[in-house]
Parts: C-alpha cells; structure tokens; sequence
C-alpha cells in the first residue's frame, strides 16, 4: 500500500472503485426488484449499516473510504429499488411474471 501513497495514487484508486461499486448496484437494483420487489429493502439497509460501521472500525483510510462508498451506495439502492417498481409498472422494465399479482394491485 505504500506505493498509493509514494505515487499520489490513492485518489485515484478510490474514484475508480467509487465507479465500480456504483456501476455494480446498477445491475443488483434490477435483479433484486425482479426476483424479490420491494421485500429486499431491509438487506440493502443492513448491508449499508454493517459496512458504515466498518469504515468507521477500520484505520486504513482507503478500505474506510471504500467501505463508506459502499455503505451509502446500499442506502441509496433501498430507493432505487422502489423506484425500479415504478419503472417496471412504466414498462420500462421486464415484470416478473411469477411475481404479476404483486404489480396488479398498484395498478388500481
């Protein structure tokens, strides 16, 4: 990790992987609304708390700085995923069809 530090490159690390943890909960927001709905909010909340309390518990500035990254990307998911369900009653989305009644009943 020393050469982060020697060759100024710890900025850039962390915009890369900001990039990436972002870029990846893009994807889990669309399958986790098709297979599960809304149900999965709780897993993205307890998910965002654990790791906030890691970048909290942890010293080294980088896995702090990812993992709060990380922490606020899962919170911000917990809205995506409510409004990835009014997307998909937009038809903007594919509907799980195992899952149709659910999106009926918004509907009315």
């Amino acid at each position: 990790m020393d050469w982060l530090t020697n060759y100024h490159m710890g900025g850039v690390v962390i915009g890369i992987s900001t990039f990436l943890i972002i870029g990846l909960f893009h994807p889990i927001v669309i399958k986790a609304e098709y297979y599960w709905g809304t149900r999965c909010w709780w897993i993205f909340l307890l998910l965002g708390i654990l790791t906030l309390a890691g970048s909290v518990w942890v010293d080294d500035l980088l896995i702090s700085s990812l993992l709060g990254v990380f922490s606020f990307s899962s919170f911000w998911t917990i809205k995506e995923v409510f409004d990835q369900r009014k997307r998909v009653l937009k038809g903007w989305f594919p509907m799980n069809p195992k899952r149709k009644h659910e999106y009926k009943q918004d509907e009315k």
